[in-house]
């Protein structure tokens, strides 16, 4: 009978039409399927296998994987390891692996709210809650215990696309979580897992400018085909150095890894009120599917695993080796910057008139092409910038004097600075300011309509507002995807084609809380702040790399109508689960038990 129900969820895989046959067996399905069973209470799960289990690999399969790829696999060591004497190895390596290196901590601790350095480490998660906190690089002394907590066991370094492939072929033939990290930029815990093998996609720096691109597809114009590891910064360089200088919708953030799970689930960046989210541009993509196999994926081929590539979720039809996307002669740009805060007044009604006056004019900025992000805390607003694509100052001035003129009437002080460039590359490079890592938080966020923002624009002002005094920093964008975007047939909920507005609530919580903590900070933000927002923006939706893990509804909130379609190109992909992360398409067949540590299949 088990077998029979395993076989059963296999059963999409053979209605394959246009895309490519995939070499998945029914012998394969049930024979993975079936290892590790375990039943919690009534609920009957095949789990991976995890350092312990009879069906971990021995040190020899290891070690033949590390000769197959060449030397890249490594022990996975969290960042902080070199600050204590051992790190507590569950067996996975093992026993207690000496670790105190004090040049090596020292550079930890100088680097750990660094991005950059932390994206260039093996394993290092931007936002710290998801790997538990149990290794922080700051102990009392380094005879404090450090242990691995959600990290992954071992970490593969990726060099070439055949250590890809070899890494899923590893994962899949011995029941391995698989967690694919290119930077760990990421606030959801998808590029960490307990007891994972992680496989590193960083060093894929390669990028090839077209001046012309030649198909597949319909777009004749620029393009450039960018490597899985390429960050944001480093391919507005590159592009600010073609002839003429290129321009692309890239993430706000400089550290953001382009090619992975942001142009996956949507991406959303400065020039996407003019262009449309990163998802709308891409033309091919060159992946790794879960049986292992390298294919190309575009309008012509495997058209249907293309669709879902772009917005349909991170980690979770295959790992990509690259992505070609379109580009656009860069543009002259405009931007202001304005911050109302408690050094210009500590009235707390004066303050948050002047925040509902900037955020109620959402429409009005998205509908001129332009892009804003903002911070939001008690007695701080942080405007930096307004970004106006190819506006001069005096037209960016045009557009915002409304904001100004009601500030000025209510009497709410600020300051503020107008700013012109030749290039959007000045732009960013000049105005927007970096980030730091090593936070412990969990997020939620909204996205809001146009329609919402011209007939609930108080209710939503009103919802933020509750959202920060129950503890929350907003992070805001002020973005629409659809208004200026040309129509694409992609997976990416089709509300962000409405969208006026979108804001993730970060709520503060230590990664190595205790459950009873974390599930009290969970509760803050899924049924009191992010309850509210839902309330408040009834035509929203809310968007999947910045989101709510415990958003009710996710299926429909994240995807909306495309979801059906995603969940049956998962199932005929990857009907075993090699690639997992939560809250994306198949994962409601999963759960992670045992206090965030075993992933397991429900059967």
């Amino acid at each position: 009978m088990l077998l029979k129900a395993l076989l059963t969820l296999s059963l999409p895989l053979f209605a394959l039409a246009q895309d490519q046959r995939l070499s998945f067996s029914e012998t394969e399905l049930a024979d993975t399927l079936s290892l590790n069973v375990l039943n919690r209470g009534s609920q009957k799960y095949a789990c991976k296998c995890y350092p312990g289990d009879k069906c971990w690999p021995a040190a020899s399969t290891w070690s033949k994987l590390n000769a197959t790829i060449g030397g890249n696999l490594q022990v996975a060591l969290p960042p902080g390891a070199s600050c204590y004497n051992s790190l507590k190895d569950e067996g996975g390596a093992g026993g207690d692996i000496s670790t105190f290196d004090s040049q090596k901590c020292a550079e930890v601790q100088q680097n750990w709210i660094d991005e950059q350095w932390n994206t260039d480490h093996p394993i290092s998660n931007l936002w710290t809650y998801y790997t538990n906190g149990t290794c922080s690089p700051f102990p009392e002394s380094p005879s404090a215990t450090c242990t691995r907590g959600y990290y992954g066991t071992y970490v593969v370094l990726a060099k070439t696309r055949q250590h890809i492939k070899a890494t899923i072929d590893f994962a899949r033939k011995n029941n391995i979580r698989l967690v694919i990290r290119n930077t760990g930029h990421d606030f959801m815990g998808r590029s960490t897992g307990y007891g994972s093998l992680v496989l590193n996609t960083h060093s894929f720096k390669d990028v090839t400018w077209h001046k012309k691109w030649a198909g597949p597809g319909a777009w004749k114009g620029g393009a450039v085909t960018v490597g899985a590891g390429i960050q944001g910064r480093e391919l507005w360089r590159l592009a600010n150095k073609q002839s003429p200088p290129q321009a692309l919708v890239t993430g706000e953030c400089p550290t953001v890894g382009f090619a992975g799970g942001f142009i996956q689930g949507g991406g959303h960046g400065p020039l996407a009120s003019l262009y449309g989210l990163a998802a709308d541009q891409a033309l091919s993509f060159d992946v790794v599917t879960a049986s292992g196999e390298i294919l190309p994926a575009n309008a012509v081929q495997n058209p249907s695993l293309f669709w879902a590539l772009k917005g349909g979720g991170p980690s979770t039809f295959a790992a990509v080796i690259s992505v070609t996307v379109k580009t656009f002669p860069d543009l002259p740009s405009a931007a202001v910057t304005l911050s109302i805060n408690s050094t210009h007044t500590t009235d707390v009604e004066v303050y948050w008139k002047g925040v509902n006056a900037f955020h109620a004019l959402a429409n009005r900025y998205v509908e001129n092409g332009m892009f804003v992000y903002y911070e939001l805390l008690p007695l701080r607003l942080h405007v930096h910038p307004f970004v106006g694509p190819n506006m001069t100052a005096a037209q960016i001035t045009e557009v915002v004097k409304p904001l100004f003129d009601k500030l000025d009437a209510e009497e709410v002080p600020y300051s503020s600075e107008t700013l012109e460039f030749p290039t959007f590359f000045d732009l960013y490079t000049a105005v927007f300011e970096d980030e730091s890592s090593g936070n412990d938080a969990i997020t939620g966020g909204r996205i809001y309509t146009r329609e919402d923002m011209r007939v609930n624009a108080t209710a939503v002002n009103a919802a933020q507002r509750l959202a920060v005094e129950n503890g929350a920093f907003i992070v805001g964008h002020i973005v629409g995807p659809g208004t200026g975007a040309p129509k694409v047939n992609n997976a990416i909920h089709p509300k962000w084609r409405q969208a006026a507005s979108f804001s993730i609530t970060s709520y503060t919580v230590a990664g190595n809380a205790s459950l009873a903590e974390k599930a009290e900070a969970q509760r803050i933000v899924t049924n009191v702040i992010g309850k509210a927002l839902r309330e408040a923006a009834p035509n929203g939706a809310a968007y999947v790399n910045e989101g709510d893990l415990e958003e009710p509804n996710w299926q429909t909130e994240y995807w909306g109508s495309n979801y059906p379609r995603l969940l049956r190109l998962k199932k005929q992909y990857d009907p075993l689960g090699v690639f997992y992360a939560r809250t994306t398409p198949g994962t409601e067949d999963w759960d992670i038990i045992d206090d965030g540590t075993r992933l397991c299949r429900k059967i």
